[in-house]
């Protein structure tokens, strides 16, 4: 993984590395918070400005017989370092293939 990545792009790259998914989808939502306190960058470590919001859409085997909050924790753990450089919101939609 590139050190210049984008947050998007280390969002993919390490749920494709964690999940294996057989769908997965990255959403950038931060321009719907522009002038939010939280998408400013306030220090070297911070999202870009303009990377603080993000949905991701992803199904994998991995999510099978795991409930709504496992599956977000699992998320969470995979990109906790994305949310502790500066991602302030993140909407998960997780599913299993048969669902």
């Amino acid at each position: 993984m590139s050190a210049k990545a984008s947050i998007a792009q280390r969002i993919h790259e390490k749920l494709n590395a964690a999940f294996a998914p057989l769908s997965l989808e990255v959403i950038d939502d931060s321009r719907k918070h522009r002038g939010h306190a939280h998408a400013m960058r306030d220090s070297a470590l911070a999202a870009p400005l303009g990377e603080t919001h993000f949905t991701v859409k992803v199904v994998s085997e991995a999510f099978k017989h795991k409930n709504r909050i496992e599956r977000h924790r699992m998320v969470n753990a995979a990109l906790r370092a994305e949310i502790d450089d500066g991602v302030h919101a993140l909407s998960i939609e997780a599913k299993a293939p048969d669902e």
